[in-house]
């Protein structure tokens, strides 16, 4: 009783969100409910981040925000690994790294409700310390960033082309001012972006991130379509099953495309205000989000990686969308590439908020710590997003193309997030939290691959950009 009695008076005097204060030994429980398993498991499944209102969206719109958080340039880009990677391994390693995310993805759950923490920077500094949760602040600032500003440079070369490709504009209009790419992302984020940016609960972007993955879905649809068609029609050659490692050049862009792959399913950022709005949260709950959403991405990822790599593999253009600027040689040819390429700008107009809203969380726990939370300060909430928006429009208006952004943050920045990070809280708070041999185990390896990959990655990105490969 005198267990439970304590467990009740911790609950209760459960400060607010902004309230970072730890004591060692009031989390240090281990060894006292280890007769009480059962007890101590219902009781966390039941423990929120934040104690108060416990009213917000259900499981349906957490998983269409998860999802949204995860599938953004992802769809577009992992074909083009496959063309290095080859479809077995390409296969394997999407539905690898989704199991590996939603294991991390449950990790980082569990110990968050442990140490009562609101964000994923909070039990990062229960975990490590004050030095380490700002590194992870900025890991998310610069990863958040570099996808937002990647998002920027797709709507602008989608929509008024490149040297490569021809954009929308240029085939509905010709030529003219109205086709500058700078103006377009500008008009873009000005009429479209900013206000889906100034929402102030993640809740509120439920309904939008329903119709991103809708709209991701549509993508899915057309391109599977056109590849099925032409496969049975005999007008698609047998694609690589196995990656090519018959020289420096082939086996630099396999080490360069692992990041790409490791980049596709990071959301960890989100998963603390996806939580923190869930109806009736508790692990569990987000446990089931966690995997619908995995689930739901390994199919939309295999599916596109797939038809895209079967369509374009062979093609010198690093991503499948801005192929959809040609006669795809079957019927309505037209009609679709204008579906597929308008399509996807909308369904990335709607991730972008899903991002901006932890990179803007995170700046503002970084930069005015102790001050109120961002939702109770209108005034605060809307000049970082001004000034964030900024930022972002005028990075992407500097970096030439998108895989100069993808190779680095998911060599560094999204691996940090989606594995290192979650390894080392798990197992720096193990007594915390119960982690069996097998988590325990999975969590070693996970810090061992991800550490890997990023040491691999960054070597392999700084000589491609040498050798101008992949």
């Amino acid at each position: 009783m005198s267990n439970r009695n304590e467990l009740q008076r911790q609950k209760e005097s459960s400060k607010s969100v902004g309230n970072s204060s730890f004591k060692e030994s009031e989390l240090y429980l281990g060894s006292e409910l280890e007769d009480e398993d059962d007890d101590f498991h219902t009781y966390i499944d039941n423990y929120p981040f934040v104690i108060g209102s416990n009213k917000g969206s259900g499981i349906p719109g957490a998983v269409f925000n998860l999802t949204t958080t995860v599938i953004g340039a992802g769809i577009m880009a992992l074909p083009a690994t496959m063309k290095v990677l080859g479809l077995v391994l390409g296969i394997i390693l999407i539905i690898l790294m989704g199991i590996l995310s939603e294991i991390s993805l449950e990790l980082l759950v569990r110990f968050s409700v442990l140490c009562k923490a609101s964000s994923y920077g909070e039990v990062v500094e229960h975990a490590m310390g004050k030095p380490v949760r700002i590194l992870s602040e900025i890991c998310i600032i610069l990863n958040n960033g570099g996808v937002l500003v990647v998002y920027l440079i797709i709507m602008g070369d989608v929509m008024s082309g490149s040297s490569h490709h021809m954009g929308v504009f240029d085939q509905l209009m010709g030529n003219g001012e109205w086709d500058q790419r700078t103006i377009v992302v500008l008009v873009v984020m000005v009429v479209f972006l900013a206000p889906l940016c100034s929402l102030d609960k993640i809740d509120s972007l439920s309904l939008t991130s329903a119709a991103s993955v809708a709209l991701a879905v549509l993508f899915v649809v057309v391109v599977f379509t056109v590849a099925f068609i032409k496969l049975v029609e005999g007008r698609i050659d047998s694609p690589r099953l196995a990656p090519d490692l018959s020289s420096k050049t082939a086996i630099l862009d396999f080490l360069v495309a692992i990041p790409i792959m490791t980049n596709a399913y990071v959301s960890q950022f989100n998963v603390p205000p996806i939580y923190n709005e869930l109806e009736q949260r508790s692990p569990q709950k987000m446990n089931t989000v966690g995997r619908y959403t995995t689930v739901l991405c390994i199919l939309v990822y295999a599916s596109t990686s797939i038809s895209g790599y079967l369509l374009f593999g062979k093609d010198t253009e690093a991503d499948v969308l801005t192929n959809f600027d040609r006669d795809l040689g079957i019927r309505y040819s037209s009609v679709l590439n204008y579906i597929v390429r308008i399509g996807y700008i909308l369904h990335l107009i709607l991730v972008f908020p899903v991002i901006h809203f932890s990179l803007r969380q995170t700046v503002d726990e970084l930069l005015f710590e102790g001050s109120p939370p961002l939702s109770e300060s209108k005034k605060r909430s809307l000049g970082l997003t001004a000034a964030l928006l900024v930022l972002i429009y005028i990075a992407s208006t500097m970096i030439p193309n998108i895989w100069t952004a993808f190779k680095f943050t998911g060599a560094t920045t999204a691996v940090s997030l989606g594995f290192i990070f979650p390894s080392l809280i798990s197992l720096r708070l193990k007594h915390l939290g119960d982690l069996s041999y097998g988590e325990w185990v999975l969590s070693w390896l996970m810090l061992l691959l991800a550490v890997t990959v990023s040491i691999v990655g960054v070597v392999s990105n700084v000589y491609s950009l040498q050798t101008n490969s992949y």
